[in-house]
């Protein structure tokens, strides 16, 4: 490990200065032994600190990283900060998400640095008459009339980053800042691992195509295995994916390098080869058959909350798993809308660039559906794509979300400084690799700390956001307090360039710009 190799460099260069020194009957021979010492004293400090994942692997060097943070702040932003999707946060939200985990104050000095008239650029309005935040988070009870254990989720969660694409620190890191808390942690597809279990936060189990944690030898779904493991106390809501918003259509990959013995038993998988999920699922290949199955897995998890993940791409496919909802008479508890701009997960450049819908537009889709078939009140709606900061969180509730769910700031909380080696398996923080020496610079119990951290203050801002509009509660938005600018010097309310349909309206009088989709929409397939 590089960490040894400077460590021992630093010993052997120190020898040799200090015997060259003796020999030649140097007079600087003890600044040399005292220098010596500093940096040895300094690299041992290094290893063993928990504060700095990039010092405990890369001593002395990582100082390097610092330096040019305190220097040039600009130079930290492209060389450090870059995103792994190629559309990076602005460097005011980095600097907050990094800030509010580690506890520092994230006042930004002046003013904003956003074009303000760019067209396209949002903005919350604000009341003369603000109110007080109220003194407690907000819960959103998750339990449709088929659920017989709701469960009440926070407004920010962990969204899904599954053990293997992760480090098992990291995801312990991720519970155990869960369980401290009060929110709760999506374990990805990747199964539910020993380091989801020993970090004793609230779960929501997501179930990809290949079926993993509850899989057949042949990559078939065993219903008793699901069973098993749902009906854990643990786990609070189960959730299938059929897609996600970096690689939507695409089948999730773990490189074999990655696959170790205790990740393949995790999954139900051989060592060391290349797992590939496929792109759809066995279980269904219908709108009807998705809703029976939803119905089915919540009576094998014991009445727990169950719904799907998904990124948007027709709207008549949403309208037909609404009218298969109408005939079956099932609905799932909630529905996970992941935008096209989120994912943390490796995905080719043509998916991640050209391919699903941004958050927003399958948000409205989703919603604005569900509000006219008359099934809103019975489904909760979850975002997850981007969501970083408290604007963030009530932007996307007044767009249609009861709860988000954050993955890339969950992964900055925990210490990821966005290398872009994730898929190589040499992250230099130890967060996304399954290299053993790498992953013990991730300090367990301090990033835990600071994903709990983080989180509490995001809450508390979009609580003081809310007060600040002069709300008492998220149930309080309506779509016109998020204003859009649309020219050089127009703006408008965000109720007016969605379509709001009244509850149940598809089902008596369809407007036109729904009607064609509707009559089209078939609960027995997804494309007409």
């Amino acid at each position: 490990m590089l960490r040894f190799y400077v460590i021992g460099v630093l010993v052997f260069v120190g020898a040799v200065a200090l015997l060259a020194a003796a020999v030649g009957g140097a007079r600087g021979w003890l600044i040399v032994a005292v220098l010596a010492a500093l940096l040895l004293a300094v690299a041992v400090h290094d290893v063993v600190q928990t504060r700095h994942a990039i010092l405990r692997n890369y001593p002395l060097v990582g100082h390097i990283r610092f330096l040019m943070e305190d220097v040039r702040p600009e130079l930290q932003q492209y060389f450090v900060e870059r995103n792994t999707d190629g559309r990076p946060f602005d460097r005011v939200t980095r600097s907050a998400v990094y800030q509010r985990a580690k506890g520092d104050r994230d006042d930004h000095p002046f003013g904003t640095e956003r074009d303000l008239y760019a067209v396209g650029s949002e903005y919350l309005v604000h009341s003369v008459a603000p109110v007080e935040p109220a003194a407690e988070a907000p819960r959103v009870r998750v339990g449709g009339p088929d659920c017989t254990q709701p469960y009440d989720l926070a407004l920010l969660n962990v969204s899904a980053m599954s053990f293997g694409s992760l480090s098992a620190n990291a995801i312990e890191a991720l519970s155990r800042g869960a369980a401290m808390g009060g929110f709760a942690h999506d374990t990805g597809e990747g199964a539910i691992s020993s380091y989801h279990r020993r970090g004793g936060g609230d779960l929501v189990w997501e179930i990809g195509s290949g079926y993993f944690g509850c899989r057949t030898a042949d990559g078939g779904f065993d219903a008793e295995r699901f069973a098993e493991q749902a009906r854990d106390p643990q786990v609070k809501m189960v959730h299938l994916k059929l897609s996600q918003g970096a690689k939507p259509g695409l089948g999730g990959v773990l490189p074999g390098a990655k696959v170790t013995p205790e990740i393949a038993e995790t999954r139900g998988v051989p060592v060391g080869q290349t797992v590939i999920s496929p792109p759809a699922h066995r279980l269904f290949a219908t709108p009807r058959e998705l809703v029976r199955t939803l119905a089915r897995l919540r009576e094998l998890s014991g009445g727990k909350p169950t719904g799907f993940k998904l990124c948007v791409g027709a709207r008549i496919e949403v309208l037909a798993l609404c009218r298969a909802m109408l005939e079956e008479g099932v609905t799932p508890d909630f529905i996970v809308v992941d935008g096209a701009e989120g994912g943390t997960g490796a995905a080719p450049l043509e998916w991640v660039d050209r391919v699903g819908l941004p958050l927003a537009e399958g948000l409205a889709i989703v919603h604005q559906a569900l509000v006219g078939t008359g099934l809103r009140e019975h489904v909760r709606v979850g975002a997850a794509g981007k969501v970083a900061t408290g604007a963030d969180i009530v932007t996307r509730m007044v767009q249609g979300a009861d709860f988000t769910m954050a993955a890339r700031s969950m992964m900055l909380a925990v210490g990821c400084i966005q290398a872009q080696t994730c898929h190589t398996n040499t992250c230099p923080t130890g967060v996304a690799t399954q290299d053993a020496r790498r992953q013990r610079a991730l300090h367990v119990p301090s990033k835990a700390e600071r994903v709990a951290r983080y989180q509490a203050e995001t809450v508390r801002q979009a609580q003081h956001l809310l007060a600040s509009m002069g709300l008492h509660g998220p149930e309080q938005l309506r779509p016109h307090h998020l204003q859009r600018r649309t020219g050089p010097f127009t703006v408008a309310a965000y109720g007016d360039l969605v379509e709001q349909l009244a509850p149940g309206q598809l089902l008596t009088a369809p407007p036109p710009g729904w009607a064609t989709d509707w009559a089209a929409a078939d609960a027995d397939r997804f494309t007409p």
